[in-house]
């Protein structure tokens, strides 16, 4: 994986999804909640908690903000802990973000303290455990490709489950929802972002 990949959609997601999941916030609320599930190295668990945070202090809202990441892989999550990226991350990532998330050290880059406090990498097996639940945002990019099709209809029933209402679903361009459709209605189709209706 690699950090805010097909810029495209992400743009639509910084521009179209955040601002929305901040402002629409009451104070009493609970923090915004994300799950990245198939989280691998952790690059876009990582993403989507700097826009989280640049746009609570670009408001200065005071809210929480928690990442949910998970995998089954171990080893992929021990890379993730590890937060420590090769310097390849400065194509993807803007310098004004590197200097203010990242320690550089040793020709590496270093997750600094305000990602870390936001992500909480753990292992979990999409197909056989519980969901995380009370959810604002689900990222789960290019893995529903590797289920069947009654597999995807199953996690993608699980996802409205675990989304609250109005809550917005980040799929891989190559993925669609298939006979679940009816659950969730287009942000924006080209770059499959979709928000839970029913």
């Amino acid at each position: 994986t690699e950090f805010f990949p097909e810029p495209e959609a992400w743009q639509v997601l910084e521009e179209a999804v955040i601002p929305a999941l901040v402002s629409d916030r009451a104070p009493s609320e609970a923090g915004v909640r994300v799950w990245t599930p198939g989280c691998a190295t952790g690059e876009e668990s990582y993403s989507i908690a700097m826009l989280l945070l640049e746009q609570l202090g670009a408001t200065q809202r005071d809210s929480r903000v928690n990442v949910f990441a998970s995998d089954v892989d171990t080893q992929a999550l021990r890379v993730a802990r590890a937060g420590a990226y090769a310097e390849a991350i400065c194509a993807t990532v803007p310098a004004a973000r590197l200097t203010h998330f990242f320690e550089e050290t040793d020709e590496r880059y270093l997750v600094g303290k305000a990602l870390r406090e936001v992500v909480v990498f753990a292992p979990q097996d999409l197909v056989r455990d519980p969901p995380f639940s009370k959810l604002d945002l689900i990222i789960c990019r290019n893995l529903l490709i590797y289920f069947d099709p009654a597999q995807q209809s199953r996690i993608l029933e699980l996802f409205h489950f675990a989304l609250n209402p109005g809550g917005v679903l980040f799929v891989g361009k190559s993925e669609s929802l298939g006979a679940q459709a009816e659950l969730f209605e287009p942000i924006s189709r080209a770059h499959r972002i979709f928000r839970r209706i029913g």
